[in-house]
C-alpha cells in the first residue's frame, strides 16, 4: 500500500509540475505576442486543458511508468505559432525557456519550504536520504510533506536539467535563439523542423542527462542543506 502511495504522490507532482512548466510557455507566448496556446486554454494550472492536449504523455504513460517502475515519465506540449516564431525568434526563445525557468521556481519553492520546515523544527536532516526524503518529519503531517516537498524538489530538478539540454525536441534548443546571430537564425530553424533531428536530439539528451545531472543534483543537495 505503502508503495501505492507514493506512486500516486510521484503522479500528482508530475502533473503539478508538468502543467506549471507548459502554463508558462503559454503565458510567456502570449505576452510576446501569439495568443494560440492562450485560446486554447493552455494559459492555466488548470491541467484539463494541458490532459486533452496530450492524454498520452498526461496521464496514461506517467501513471503505467510510476506503477510499473516506481518513477513517472512522460511529456506534453504547448501549441504555437510557427509563423510567430520565424518573426520574433528571440520572444520565441524566451518563451522555450519560460518551461525550464518555472521547473526551477519551483525547485526554489520547495526548497525554500524545506528549510523553513527545518528552522521550526518540523522537519530534520534524515538518517538516510532518498528521493522522497530529503528531510524527515517530526510527526506523521510533516512526515508526508516532507515526502511531497521532497519529489517536488527532485522531480522539478530534473525537469529543468533535461529540458535544458540544446537538442531539439527539449525547450534549450529554442534557448539556443538568443545566441545566434541574425543570419543564423533561419537555417538554425529550418534545421530543427527536419524530422530526424528530434530522434537524433533524443538520443543525445538520453547520454548526455545522467552524466550532467548528477553534479547538480549534488550542487543544489549541498545549498539545500547549507
Amino acid at each position: 500500500m505503502d508503495q501505492l502511495v507514493l506512486a500516486f504522490g510521484w503522479y500528482l507532482v508530475f502533473l503539478f509540475s508538468t502543467t506549471f512548466h507548459e502554463a508558462s510557455h503559454a503565458w510567456v507566448a502570449k505576452l510576446g505576442g501569439d495568443l494560440t496556446a492562450y485560446e486554447g486554454g493552455q494559459v492555466s494550472l488548470d491541467p484539463r486543458p494541458h490532459i486533452r492536449r496530450e492524454p498520452w504523455g498526461m496521464v496514461v504513460l506517467p501513471l503505467l511508468s510510476v506503477l510499473m517502475f516506481g518513477w513517472p515519465f512522460g511529456f506534453a506540449s504547448t501549441p504555437y505559432d510557427p509563423f510567430w516564431t520565424r518573426r520574433y525568434p528571440r520572444r520565441a526563445a524566451w518563451m522555450s525557456l519560460a518551461g525550464p525557468a518555472a521547473n526551477l521556481l519551483l525547485v526554489v519553492a520547495a526548497g525554500l519550504l524545506l528549510r523553513f520546515g527545518l528552522s521550526l523544527g518540523y522537519l530534520e536532516v534524515p538518517r538516510y536520504f532518498s528521493l522522497t526524503q530529503l528531510m524527515a518529519g517530526a510527526s506523521g503531517y510533516w512526515t508526508s510533506a516532507a515526502v511531497l516537498l521532497s519529489m517536488l524538489f527532485v522531480l522539478n530538478l530534473i525537469l529543468a536539467v533535461f529540458n535544458l539540454l540544446p537538442v531539439p525536441p527539449l525547450d534549450g534548443s529554442g534557448a539556443v535563439l538568443l545566441f545566434l546571430r541574425e543570419d543564423q537564425v533561419a537555417s538554425y530553424q529550418n534545421l530543427l523542423r527536419h524530422p530526424l533531428m528530434s530522434v537524433v536530439g533524443l538520443l543525445v539528451a538520453w547520454y548526455l542527462f545522467n552524466p550532467l545531472l548528477r553534479p547538480v543534483l549534488r550542487a543544489a543537495l549541498h545549498l539545500l542543506y547549507l
